[in-house]
């Protein structure tokens, strides 16, 4: 069996791997790991691929594995800083020599992606993938998912007020980017609008992961867009004890935050905890929030936030593999930005997420199988949104879904297996904001993925078919008083006059095929060619209502506005969204430089999106404003102020295309810079831009090291975004510059760091384009974080 050398560029400096003992059925496999010195690497990972077995290296860089039949394997091997090694070793009873294995240094560190069955990274994958995870993570994280990411090549945050942003991945987001935990899907709503927050918390993962493009054969049509993954250790895989702890306060918000993870176990029994709590105010900004009101006071209302959580997990392990469960508790209390409708009342949303986990691994011994992971879910969900003590909305959403992957040993060379996914969602809403009315949502899928080397050329190959089903048994259709904003009309408000139920089936195919080519030990290139068809969600089809989060007005796809100005039931047939994309991809995997340039082009037929009609639509919000004596100008603005736009999904062929670029050079041991870029242009096929696109960026990073000391600097700049649609507006320019400073103190068994962060410290006016709230919610001004991290 013959490997190719694809994007690892990892030397094999001594003969076959080889020590036997006198037993044919109990070998020894052992070997040494050691860098182009000749310095042995202490803890770096060594996996024997076939029988997922892992251990690490010693002091001397030394490796054992013993009771391995005779046979050929691959053996995994990377350690922090280096290129991966995926190479050949063959155990048989007459050689008894172990091999030297040389990792060559790569300036971009490479991970691996976790939850998904074939071996992806960020330097030997077809498919685009970024991960974040060690110091890196720590450094970044924010109090949602969207601003922990952003700094990611081809990642960006819609920004919603500092409270629950959301990541933008190549201009797309919502129900096109599937969040998912353990490789689960997070079931919360945050797909059904930007206001509403991920039930995920960054400060407990070990690593994210981001796959950039459709990722629809690993996980389904909702990632036609991409996928992120938070990856944590809630079903422990070992015994060993460990762990981390945070405690943090910000100046900006007056944020408290501390957090906690340990693993540890006995015997074959191995347990797992977590919590967090965070307390923040409104934040501050460096002007008055609202550019209608230059002289209001620097503070976002209703940016403020109080959450927490806790995770217990145990697992059986045993030679073949593992089986564990776990529960999580999640709550959080969120202002809604935007929400507010004078005095001082309050309004917020208050979120509540139980999730059980259950995850497995067996691997097979005999010819035909390797193994089999499992991987279940329950989660129970439900926000509230508050008003003056008052619950005026309720969302939930309660999902079961089953993963099920069969891993197949080689056969004549192509390794991969088959996916069996069934999800299935019961969402609902209720109260005078519920935009979109209750629905269930069933999903059953297979899906095929295969690999193989040919001499230089590694070849994935890949299918998954869907059958989905989309019921709600009332569906109303309003009638609407929908005018122009300088109309004279009156307030009549809405009278229902159809009830409906709707009964939607698609079959989404997905079909996806990579080739990645070694052109030397130091580079390679891929290409990634997909076709995704994704059935579109409750919230683009079903909505009719306000969506206060958005101070929009939102009317789905089923419906459409007849040439007398009124909304009816469209005509149009629900056709799939149909993304066809092809990737390029050009690395540079070893030595002091290292980069990553990825350039793709996405054309989606039926992409359903929001579009302005320039009409204007009553909140239907009661509001209490006390006895207070308002003038007649004055009653006249709140009538005003309770006026939203109206927007309706449509669908039409669109096209995106960009690129992003990642640069790192390690100068000296001590000080290292990084380089990144990143485009996307989205427009309409038939002409016009689409709307809330994100904007080129340019970033770069400088990390210095001394002793234990470690000092980090972050410029990135954000263009203009002038290429707009129909009623949007332009957003200015600016650049953001974070430092940060951390001094580690070992304590004997626990490594103590203590840091100094600061953000945005040019104190910039910073609006965010792709944010519904750029004109009343900048990014916070300038932000100071003291805090303490312990490991053990």
């Amino acid at each position: 069996m013959k490997l190719s050398r694809l994007a690892l560029g990892l030397s094999l400096s001594a003969p076959a791997l080889l020590l036997a003992s006198p037993s044919a059925l109990a070998q020894t496999l052992s070997g040494t790991v050691t860098n182009a010195a000749g310095k042995p690497l202490a803890n770096a990972t060594v996996e024997i691929e076939a029988l997922k077995r892992v251990t690490s290296t010693n002091e001397l860089g030394e490796f054992t594995f013993s009771n391995v039949k005779e046979g050929d394997y691959t053996l995994h091997i990377f350690a922090s800083g280096f290129a991966h090694l995926h190479e050949h070793a063959q155990v048989q009873s007459d050689n008894a020599e172990g091999a030297n294995f040389v990792l060559a240094r790569s300036a971009i560190e490479v991970i691996d992606v976790h939850a998904t069955p074939m071996h992806l990274s960020v330097m030997e994958s077809a498919t685009p993938v970024s991960v974040l995870s060690g110091e890196t993570l720590r450094r970044q994280q924010a109090a949602t998912l969207g601003d922990t990411l952003e700094k990611l090549p081809g990642v960006q945050s819609n920004f919603h007020g500092n409270v629950a942003s959301t990541p933008i991945i190549r201009g797309l987001s919502g129900p096109r980017v599937l969040i998912t935990q353990n490789g689960l899907d997070v079931s919360d709503v945050s797909r059904v609008g930007p206001d509403h927050a991920v039930a995920s918390e960054a400060s407990t993962a070990k690593q994210i992961d981001v796959l950039r493009g459709p990722a629809t054969l690993f996980f389904g049509s909702g990632a036609i867009g991409g996928v992120v993954n938070v990856v944590d250790q809630r079903v422990p895989t070992s015994t060993e004890t460990r762990g981390e702890f945070v405690l943090e306060t910000q100046t900006v918000n007056d944020q408290k935050l501390g957090t906690f993870n340990v693993t540890t176990g006995v015997d074959n029994i191995a347990f797992y905890a977590d919590g967090f709590y965070r307390d923040s105010n409104d934040y501050e900004t460096p002007v008055a929030p609202d550019i209608d009101d230059p002289d209001g006071a620097h503070v976002v209302e209703n940016s403020n936030e109080e959450s927490n959580g806790f995770t217990l997990g145990t697992s059986y392990l045993f030679d073949q593999g593992y089986v564990g469960v776990a529960v999580e508790r999640f709550e959080r209390e969120y202002g809604v930005p935007g929400h507010s409708h004078g005095g001082d009342t309050s309004v917020f949303a208050d979120l509540e997420q139980t999730k059980y986990q259950l995850l497995g691994e067996y691997n097979f011994t005999n010819d035909f199988l390797q193994s089999v992971h499992f991987r279940a879910g329950y989660t129970d969900y439900e926000h509230a949104e508050v008003e003056g003590g008052l619950v005026g909305t309720t969302f939930s959403n309660e999902t079961e879904e089953l993963r099920v992957e069969l891993l197949h040993k080689p056969m004549a060379g192509w390794r991969g297996g088959i996916s069996l996914h069934y999800k299935g969602s019961d969402v609902f809403a209720q109260g005078e904001e519920a935009f979109t009315p209750p629905s269930e949502m069933e999903m059953f899928a297979v899906a095929l993925m295969e690999e193989r080397h040919f001499g230089d050329f590694l070849v994935q190959l890949g299918a998954r078919a869907e059958s989905v089903t989309l019921d709600a048994s009332s569906v109303l259709l309003p009638e609407l008083d929908a005018h122009e904003h300088d109309d004279e009309h009156e307030h009549e408000g809405s009278e229902f006059i159809r009830q409906f139920a709707v009964d939607q089936e698609f079959t989404p195919i997905s079909l996806s095929a990579g080739v990645v080519y070694t052109i030397s030990e130091s580079y390679n290139v891929g290409v990634s060619l997909s076709r995704s068809e994704r059935a579109p969600s409750a919230s683009e089809l079903l909505s009719f209502g306000p969506h206060i989060g958005t101070r929009t007005y939102e009317i789905g796809a089923l419906f459409d506005l007849s040439e007398e100005g009124e909304f009816v039931l469209s005509q149009t047939a629900i056709d799939l969204e149909t993304a066809n994309n092809i990737d390029l991809t050009f690395r540079k995997t070893q030595g002091d430089v290292g980069f990553v340039f990825n350039a793709f082009y996405n054309q989606v037929d039926n992409y359903y999106f929001q579009e302005e009609t320039g009409l204007f639509a009553e909140s239907g919000h009661d509001h209490d404003h006390g006895e207070e004596d308002h003038g007649e100008e004055e009653h006249s603005e709140d009538e005003h102020s309770d006026e939203l736009p109206v927007y309706l999904f449509g669908s039409a062929d669109a096209v995106l295309h960009g690129f992003e670029l990642q640069v790192a050079w390690q100068t000296t041991d001590n000080l290292k810079l990084d380089f990144f870029a990143d485009y996307v242009k989205a427009r309409l096929k038939d002409g016009g831009a689409l709307p809330r696109t994100s904007p080129m960026r340019v970033g770069s990073h400088v990390a210095y090291t001394l002793n234990n000391v470690r000092a980090d600097l972050d410029i990135t700049y954000f263009a203009k975004q002038d290429d707009i649609s129909t009623f949007e507006t332009e957003t200015d320019g600016y650049t953001l510059v974070d430092a940060s400073i951390t001094y580690d103190i070992p304590l004997g068994d626990i490594d103590l760091s203590v840091y100094l962060s600061g953000e945005n410290l040019t104190d910039e006016e910073a609006r965010v384009h792709t944010s519904f709230l750029k004109d009343i919610a900048p990014r916070p001004g300038r932000n100071f974080a003291f805090g303490v991290r312990g490991y053990f």
